[in-house]
């Protein structure tokens, strides 16, 4: 493919559940030979790490937002007229939709300008964005066999490829993991959207496990403005904890949990996955056609994780912590299964499939 233009735009935005697995593939695609250049919104820039990433374009764009529906469609067509005038200038050979509304724009100014595109899929309901795009797209790029959402009639772009993550993720050992037996190392990850919710809601619980001799130790991702609070909390009731807020070193804590409760992202699910540790899945209610309680169930029913519905947090949680407590081989049986998975192949198939894409175009 040496005498080809391999220039690529990757299209991502919003949450580091969008922009993490973006940055893996630009990563990884500069380093076989090929020249990317990443497109996100401003939710997106904070988790670029520029270590990674040659060049970003900030695009922004918007949902369809029903109280405010012209705005938002002004918005769109404003991200989409950026986008054409973007890739006129660029001249890109291709363009790699990574799902979300933040990469619609650039997707469908592709269209436009019959510059081929594919898309991305790592939820097991396809999103609207991509599901908009489909009839267009020249390949549907899918974590997952058993997703739901995609129409027969495009079955046959439909390319399994597995979860992107980041490289030390792929290749994380969990020999390399402290545990201590008989304790409960448990790992909090509130991300963007759920940080708050977790730091109102769980403390109680993890207090009422203190309080009935249940050992554990508090590893707790929070908003800034949480962090008094929850260390009042935790030091009045005497909690060994450790709060963080965003960090690009999340493996750091990934070697010390035995143990995550997390919403049902799945990136943040994926990567877990990979991790081999068990997971304690509590989706998000608000999530767009509720993906992450699909996400959640899928996980539970192949022995992935734990489901819990945000409803049953206070009295739910404790009883799930509690029999974790008396029966350490609950998890021990979600590692099992959780071994039966790997996505290491996932960059080569990828690789595969746009140099075939490459030639035909």
């Amino acid at each position: 493919m040496s005498d080809l233009k391999k220039d690529i735009i990757i299209a991502t935005g919003g949450t580091g559940g969008h922009i993490f697995p973006a940055v893996s593939l630009a990563d990884y695609l500069n380093k076989n030979g090929f020249n990317s250049i990443v497109t996100t919104d401003k939710r997106g820039l904070k988790y670029i790490d520029d270590k990674y990433v040659k060049k970003t374009i900030l695009i922004n764009s918007s949902s369809l937002n029903k109280n405010n529906i012209f705005l938002s469609i002004c918005k769109i067509i404003s991200a989409i007229l950026k986008s054409i005038f973007f890739l006129i200038k660029k001249k890109p050979k291709f363009i790699f939709g990574m799902g979300g509304y933040a990469s619609f724009p650039v997707c469908f100014a592709g269209m436009i300008l019959r510059i081929p595109f594919v898309i991305y899929e790592n939820n097991l309901l396809i999103g609207k964005a991509n599901r908009y795009l489909i009839p267009f797209a020249k390949r549907i790029f899918v974590s997952y066999k058993d997703i739901e959402g995609i129409n027969t009639k495009y079955e046959s772009k439909i390319i399994i490829t597995g979860n992107i993550l980041r490289e030390n993720i792929l290749y994380y050992s969990k020999k390399n993991k402290d545990e201590i037996l008989g304790k409960l190392n448990i790992l909090v990850l509130g991300g963007s959207q759920a940080a708050r919710v977790f730091a109102e809601k769980l403390p109680d619980v993890f207090v009422k496990c203190k309080k009935n001799n249940i050992d554990l130790k508090i590893y707790q991702q929070c908003l800034g403005e949480q962090k008094v609070d929850l260390q009042k909390k935790y030091n009045n009731n005497n909690i060994n904890y450790e709060l963080f807020n965003f960090t690009f070193d999340i493996i750091k804590f990934y070697k010390l949990a035995n143990l995550v409760i997390t919403r049902a992202g799945s990136s943040a699910l994926a990567e877990l996955l990979n991790c081999k540790i068990p997971i304690i899945s509590i989706p998000l209610t608000s999530s767009s056609e509720n993906h992450q309680f699909k996400n959640a169930k899928y996980f539970s029913e192949k022995g992935f994780g734990i489901m819990l519905e945000e409803k049953d947090i206070n009295n739910g949680l404790f009883n799930l912590l509690q029999s974790i407590h008396k029966n350490k081989s609950m998890l021990k049986s979600i590692e099992i299964n959780q071994k039966k998975h790997s996505d290491k192949n996932v960059f080569t198939i990828i690789k595969d499939e746009i140099t075939k894409l490459f030639y035909e175009n």
